[in-house]
Formats: structure tokens, C-alpha cells, sequence
């Protein structure tokens, strides 16, 4: 069973750090595409970065330059390192794996930044 789960979150201080993680698990990791989306209240949920199985990443412009995607095709995990947040980072940020022409998503994990 193809399955992922995020985990890292947390509160922090408006410039301060997380990461995220995702863990995976069933089919075959090297083989999918990650994404990292994000949920603030009240908002739709939003595209915030990905990479590909070849390792090649795309960042929404609104976190260019602060937040890093990166895999460990062995620990079948992806990561979302989250430099300088904002507040408006704040959100519930998701993990989505696509794989075989089907997207999978995870529970979410909370992220709050205070100012």
C-alpha cells in the first residue's frame, strides 16, 4: 500500500527554522515525484515545492530563496527545509507523492510561525 506521512512541525519564531519530513512507504520510491503543499486558514490549499525522481526541484516564488526540497531516495524521505518563516508561512503543509499516475497525500502537519 502506497502510503506517506509528514512529520516536523511545530512552532516557531517569525525567522526562525524547521524541516519537515515525509516518509514513505510501498511501490517504488526512486520512482515518484514529491511535492510539499500548504493550507492556511480559511485558504485553498496551495503548491509550495517539489522534486522530481531525478532530483530536479521548483519552488512557488513565495518561498524561492527561504525553503529547500531534497530526498533520500535510501530512507525513502523527503524533506522541506524551512528557512527565515513568516508568518504567513503559517499552514498546514502536506506531502503529496505522485507515483503511477496517481497522487497520494498524507495527514498534514501543523506549522505555526509567530511574529
Amino acid at each position: 500500500q502506497v502510503q506517506v506521512r509528514e512529520s516536523g512541525g511545530g512552532l516557531v519564531q517569525e525567522g526562525g527554522s524547521l524541516r519537515l519530513s515525509c516518509a514513505a512507504s510501498g511501490g517504488i520510491f526512486s520512482a515518484s515525484a514529491m511535492g510539499w503543499y500548504r493550507q492556511a486558514p480559511g485558504k485553498q490549499r496551495e503548491w509550495t515545492a517539489t522534486i522530481t525522481s531525478s532530483g530536479n526541484t521548483i519552488y512557488a516564488d513565495s518561498v524561492k530563496g527561504r525553503f529547500t526540497i531534497s530526498r533520500d531516495n535510501a530512507k525513502n524521505t523527503v524533506y522541506l527545509q524551512m528557512n527565515n518563516l513568516k508568518p504567513e508561512d503559517t499552514a498546514v503543509y502536506f506531502c503529496r507523492r505522485d507515483y503511477i499516475s496517481r497522487a497520494y497525500w498524507g495527514q498534514g502537519t501543523q506549522v505555526t510561525v509567530s511574529s
